[in-house]
C-alpha cells in the first residue's frame, strides 16, 4: 500500500522551527485539495502528516488526513495524543534525543538499540493510555536523529530488536546523510542507490513501511526486496 506524508516543517539537523501558522499554511491546503481531487487514485490515498504539534495534527485529521507521523514520539506536545484517540486514527512514534537544532551532540549511548527501545516502549503505552488503539501504533527508530553515522548501520543491522514492541515497523533512511558520508555524495540527489540498498537492509531484517522520496524507483526496490526476503 502506498501512503502519502506531508510535512511542513523541516527536521534536518540543524533545523529550525516554523511558527504553527506557517506549518498550517503549507500543510492544510495541500490536504484539501488532494482530498478535492477529481482523480479517485489520488482523492482517495491515505494522507500521513508529519508534525510534532497538536494543533496542526487536528486541523490535518479534520481537513482529511489518516495518519499522524510524529517525530518526537509525543514528547514535544502530549496533547497529540488525545487527539489522534479522539479521531481513532493511526500514530507513527518516531525515537529523538533533543531538537533538529541539538541533536547531533546528543549520540552518546551505552546501548543504541536498548535505549531506542525502552523509548518507544514508554511512548507507545503513554498512547495507550491517551486511548489510542495499541494496533494502529507503529514505531521508527529515527536514523538520522542523534545518531551517528555508524549508529544508523547499527540500526539497521539490529532492526530486529524492535520487533518486540509487537507494533510495525517504520525505516526512513532516504537521501540521508550518514549514505552521503558512507559513499561521498555530498548531494542528496545523488543517494538513490544508496538508499536502495538501505531500504533492502532494512525490509531483510524486518522493517513494513519504508518513507522514501524517489517514489517509482523505491516502490520497485520494495517489491523486489519483499519478494526476496519475506
Amino acid at each position: 500500500m502506498d501512503i502519502l506524508d506531508i510535512g511542513g516543517q523541516s527536521s534536518r539537523p540543524g533545523s529550525k522551527p516554523t511558527s504553527l501558522a506557517e506549518e498550517c499554511e503549507r500543510v492544510i491546503p495541500v490536504i484539501e485539495a488532494i482530498r478535492a481531487s477529481p482523480h479517485d487514485w489520488l482523492r482517495d490515498i491515505p494522507i500521513s502528516v508529519d508534525t510534532t504539534r497538536a494543533q496542526v495534527a487536528q486541523a490535518a485529521l479534520v481537513a482529511g488526513a489518516d495518519i499522524i507521523n510524529d517525530i518526537s514520539g509525543g514528547t514535544y506536545e502530549p496533547e497529540i495524543f488525545n487527539i489522534v484517540a479522539a479521531a481513532d486514527a493511526p500514530i507513527m512514534l518516531m525515537h529523538l534525543r533533543g531538537t533538529p537544532e541539538t541533536m547531533q551532540q546528543m549520540t552518546d549511548y551505552d546501548n543504541l538499540m536498548g535505549e531506542i527501545v525502552t523509548f518507544l516502549a514508554a511512548q507507545a503505552d503513554k498512547a495507550v493510555e491517551a486511548g489510542i488503539n495499541p494496533q494502529k501504533i507503529a514505531v521508527d527508530p529515527g536514523i538520522g536523529f542523534a545518531k551517528t553515522v555508524m549508529q544508523n548501520v547499527e540500526i539497521l543491522r539490529e532492526l530486529e530488536k524492535l520487533k518486540v514492541l509487537n507494533c510495525p515497523i517504520l525505516v526512513g533512511t532516504s537521501r540521508k546523510s550518514f549514505i552521503g558520508k558512507l559513499l561521498d555524495q555530498p548531494k542528496a540527489s545523488d543517494r538513490v542507490w544508496g538508499t536502495a540498498a538501505t531500504l533492502d537492509c532494512a525490509i531483510a531484517h524486518g522493517a513494513d513501511i519504508l518513507r522514501v522520496h524517489d517514489g517509482r524507483q523505491m516502490r520497485e526496490v520494495c517489491q523486489m526486496a519483499d519478494l526476496l526476503w519475506r
